[in-house]
């Protein structure tokens, strides 16, 4: 249909398609032809049938600067009378997310348009008046000069000489140049300005003045506060708009990460993907980032920041031809200690990342931009930080980028990658102009265009970086992230351990004759790594990205569940033990497990030896404590008598009672006391006599949680300021004893309702708390606290392949700035002596106020999503104390086991353990069959507790020849395998590969 300036079209997630047509007239002839389109919206551009990319006018006029954006749409340099273009818009209406000017300020100081095109409920867009033209490229040029020496000139001592005939240059144009003139006599002034002004634009710099390798960037949220499919189309504006840059700008480089994009274009836009393909050839297009996604590296697994590299070097192998040498992360939000260790197993030289710097509050400034990063293994990777989000590249800019900088002796070049980002888009061509202006130009910092592998070659050569920082880079904001979006996080952790049951089963399925579902696995691997991406496991995006990722963590854990129950039925010898079950223990450690029988069990269960096992009869069925062998399995069958003996033996494994001042839960290794309340007033090893309750242990505490910022993502310190009333009405009963002691607490917490079991199986020193939250709340935040009898001035927080040590007081800037902090399945407090932790199943964030430990659980933000949160949330978190050192206890295990459930299978099965290791210090995370299709088998270990040592690796089958690789099966050397068994050398925190041949 026809429509004109005025017409109104398209609500919230809406798409409308324009189409028109241009023909060049006579006057048009040898010009450069502009469009200035005014859609109402967003616009993915195409012109005669090919991506154009546009760029969104009605943003940058909003963000009030002076970009010319219609020389970034031109049609052709040099146009061509009669000449007809095709012109299609697919325009998108925009999205809506609660933010500052709302009925509830959540988000904080937000520009409209700032982060793409915003639109209220209900409202519409309008249809302005698009036209296009003749471009003055005298003018253009003019209006760079002018403007470089302007932003220049506010840069200088305006005492220096420089100064003055800058400004002296300046006055004169302002002489020359009569806008009121007719058209010719203007472009005579023009050129009559330009040449004037030549003078003061070359004059060039000393030897000292500092050099910036400028490259184009246009950092690109897979998802934020739009959907996924509009960041599709986002891809074909950014690229197709960056490769006419390339074509207007040979020297212009531009750097484009995350594989993710690529397929994205690829599969939509594969025309033009084909242009990208040949850009790069040429070295002006840079396809570098090393991971599939720009991921989270706090919270994906250790595993899972290994095939993100893995994955994403194969693909820019094997698309571009390129051995991806960066990690390019500018936007994620901390990295892990155990990255340095991650990028060198992988073959990554340099990071480059710059979020660190953007920090708005009171925080432990971060010495260096230049350095070598050392990991908590001692492994050290070259990294640079740029000065957070530098768009532009005018003098204005880059010199105050370099006044402002952080390190003042051992820096002379700095990387500064440039263009819109966030939301796509890149550099404009006034970002290019403003940098070769500046190439060297007298007063300002020299800009050289260059890619970021350039910049750390040049840099070495000049002897590298002298500094050294050790340890996380953490970041002092958005530790909101590490709670925001439980749901996504808890898919994400089960996703995780579902793959590596998969793995695991199917290699030694593999083994046994089965198949080895590769091409699935890499599908499923593929998707959860990027739901990892830096918005969405950190709970940072809108509603609908929630909605489609939850759906598709179902169907995931789903194919994942169906594909290991392949792998499963290979290995059971279904039927030849009638009513028999196999008991699969994947974990790479003996372990002794509590485990669910079908019916049939009632009279106990029977060992492939023929030895008794009672069983208990329980609310939730038949359980017994099995022992099970690392990586294997077990096989039981039905007893066909009852053994007096040994049910009186074993007796009542873990009772409860009920006491005047609540209930007391026992085994044979610890005894606990429970309030009515559902809180722990006293946990004692029964060993050593020990109580380690300093107080009241989960106990819920909620607090109002109103950030000055950003509602998803941050946590403010003064939360602790604003406690309200945790749990009420709350009752507590027996639910079950012998086997396992239950107790249900059921209450109430603020708007809420809670159910929770509390468990203490026997033979276990861990007390569980399977927990279910109906969460209804509004800007609150939920911990469990376990203040312990044990003082450490350091918490042990496990990460990826390790842990961290961070302060429990707030005695430095240093330490007040970790008030919550990012874990994994545990968190420790240790004296030397003994210790205590809290473990966990799904959750993250954490803090540690002296001696309490207190498990973040759940948030309510405002913004993007209102009411973040609000649903029904299953978790469970557990405690746990020792005695000894923590070297020697065994929380590392526990939190393994916590995670990973036996699984219990009907069928009988040869009893077996695939492989083992002697130290407990050294877990084995990851089986599995080599990428390249040799049916090698592949084992990942690593040291836990910060520890070195020798192992002994078993491998319970003839045949192999073992080789040590690097983290992208690459052999590296041979190892020695004498008697099934690999004797390996592990430094702290070390991670190996193993790859297994068939001899």
């Amino acid at each position: 249909m026809p429509v004109s300036p005025g017409f109104t079209w398209g609500e919230t997630w809406e798409y409308c398609w324009f189409k028109g047509k241009v023909t060049l007239p006579e006057r048009a002839c040898g010009q450069r032809i502009v469009m200035d389109l005014r859609p109402g919206g967003e616009s993915t551009l195409f012109v005669n049938g090919r991506a154009f990319g546009t760029y969104r006018s009605e943003q940058i006029a909003s963000l009030n600067e002076k970009y010319h954006f219609m020389e970034d749409n031109f049609l052709t340099r040099e146009g061509a009378a009669g000449t007809e273009y095709e012109i299609l818009m697919e325009t998108y209406a925009g999205h809506y997310y609660p933010e500052a000017g709302d009925d509830i300020c959540a988000y904080g100081p937000v520009v409209p348009g700032m982060y793409g095109d915003t639109l209220q409920e209900g409202a519409r867009r309008t249809l302005g008046k698009s036209t296009f033209g003749i471009w003055n490229e005298d003018a253009y040029q003019l209006c760079m000069d002018v403007e470089t020496l302007l932003k220049l000139l506010g840069t200088l001592d305006q005492t220096s000489l420089r100064a003055a005939k800058i400004s002296d240059a300046l006055e004169r144009f302002t002489l020359i140049v009569d806008f009121e003139q007719d058209r010719e006599a203007r472009r005579l002034s023009y050129r009559q300005a330009l040449e004037m002004l030549r003078p003061v634009m070359e004059a060039e710099n000393g030897s000292t003045m500092p050099v910036f390798y400028a490259v184009g960037n246009a950092h690109l949220d897979l998802a934020w506060l739009w959907p996924m499919e509009e960041t599709c189309r986002k891809t074909a504006r950014t690229f197709a708009a960056q490769l006419r840059l390339l074509e207007e700008y040979p020297e212009y480089k531009f750097i484009q990460s995350q594989p993710v994009s690529y397929e994205m274009c690829r599969k939509y836009y594969p025309e033009l993907f084909d242009r990208i393909k040949e850009a790069a050839k040429s070295g002006q297009w840079i396809a570098e980032g090393a991971m599939w996604v720009e991921p989270d590296t706090n919270l994906a697994g250790g595993e899972a920041l290994i095939r993100q590299l893995l994955y994403g070097k194969k693909y820019y192998k094997e698309e571009f031809g390129v051995d991806s040498q960066v990690l390019w992360l500018p936007d994620t939000f901390g990295y892990t200690a155990a990255l340095p260790q991650i990028l060198k197993g992988c073959g990554v030289k340099y990071l480059v990342t710059q979020k660190i710097f953007w920090s708005y509050n009171d925080t432990d400034q971060f010495p260096y931009h230049y350095f070598n990063w050392e990991g908590m293994d001692g492994s050290q990777i070259v990294s640079f930080l740029p000065t957070n989000y530098t768009y532009r590249t005018d003098p204005e800019e880059v010199n105050t980028v370099w006044k402002n900088r952080c390190q003042t002796r051992d820096l002379d070049a700095f990387l500064l990658p440039f263009g819109y980002g966030d939301g796509g888009g890149g550099p404009s061509r006034d970002h290019v102009e403003y940098a070769v202006r500046q190439k060297n130009l007298e007063g300002s910092v020299k800009v050289k265009l260059a890619g970021p592998v350039e910049f750390f070659e040049d840099m070495q050569a000049k002897g590298g970086p002298k500094n050294t920082y050790t340890g996380e880079l953490y970041f002092s904001a958005h530790r909101g992230t590490y709670t925001s979006q439980a749901k996504t996080k808890k898919n994400n952790r089960k996703s995780e351990l579902a793959l590596r049951e998969l793995e695991l089963w199917s290699a030694l399925s593999f083994l046994n004759g089965g198949e080895y579902p590769a091409s699935e696995m890499e599908k499923i691997w593929k998707e959860v790594l990027l739901y990892q991406f830096h918005d969405i496991l950190p709970g940072s995006c809108i509603a609908k990205v929630y909605e489609k990722t939850e759906a598709r963590y179902k169907v995931l854990l789903e194919q994942t569940e169906s594909l290991c129950r392949k792998a499963y039925m290979n290995l059971l010898k279904t039927g030849e033990t009638e009513g028999a079950v196999t008991v699969f223990n994947s974990l790479g450690f003996e372990r002794r497990a509590l485990v669910t029988l079908p019916q049939g069990f009632e009279n106990g269960a029977l060992l492939a030896d023929g030895s008794y096992l009672p069983v208990y009869e329980t609310a939730e069925g038949i359980k017994t404590v099995v022992t099970l062998p690392s990586c294997g399995s077990i096989s039981l069958k039905p007893a066909p008598y009852v053994d007096a003996d040994k049910v009186r033996e074993n007796g009542c494994g873990a009772s409860v009672t009920k006491t005047g001042e609540g209930f007391v839960m026992e085994n044979a290794l610890v005894k606990v006391q429970v309030n009515c309340r559902g809180e722990i007033t006293s946990f004692v090893l029964k060993e050593s006599g020990r109580e380690f309750a300093a107080g009241r242990m989960n106990q819920f505490r909620m607090f109002k949680d109103v950030p000055r910022f950003f509602d998803a993502w941050d946590i403010d310190s003064n939360y602790v300021e604003q406690e309200i009333e945790g749990a009420f009405d709350v009752s507590v009963e027996i639910q079950d004893q012998g086997v396992e002691a239950v107790l249900k607490v059921t209450g109430k917490l603020n708007e809420s309702a809670f159910t929770q079991y509390i468990r203490l199986a026997k033979d276990s020193r861990r007390v569980e708390f399977d927990t279910e939250v109906e969460w209804k709340e509004l800007h609150k935040l939920l911990k469990a606290a376990f203040p312990a009898a044990v003082y450490a001035e350091n918490a042990v927080n496990e990460m990826q392949f390790g842990y961290v040590e961070r302060p429990t007081h707030r005695s430095t800037r240093y330490a007040k700035d970790r008030f919550e902090v990012a874990n994994h399945r545990y968190t420790a407090l240790c004296d030397g002596a003994h210790g205590a932790a809290i473990l966990n199943d799904c959750k993250y964030g954490i803090s540690m106020n002296k001696n309490s430990l207190e498990l973040t659980l759940l948030r309510a933000s405002a913004s993007p999503i209102m009411r973040g949160d609000n649903g029904v949330h299953r978790f469970t978190y557990a405690f746990t104390a020792w005695e000894g050192a923590f070297a020697d206890c065994d929380v590392v295990q526990q939190g393994y086991e916590l995670n990973v459930p036996p699984k219990v299978l009907q069928g009988g099965c040869l009893d077996m353990s695939f492989m083992k290791i002697d130290k407990a210090n050294i877990m084995i995370d990851t089986v599995k069959l080599a990428e390249d299709g040799s049916g090698d088998i592949i084992v990942r270990l690593y040291e836990a507790k910060k520890a070195a040592v020798q192992a002994n690796l078993t491998i319970n089958t003839d045949g192999f020849q073992a080789y040590e690789c690097d983290m992208l099966e690459n052999v590296i050397g041979s190892l020695e395998m004498a008697n099934r068994s690999l004797e390996l050398s592990f430094r702290a925190f070390e991670i190996k590969t193993v790859r297994l041949t068939r001899a």
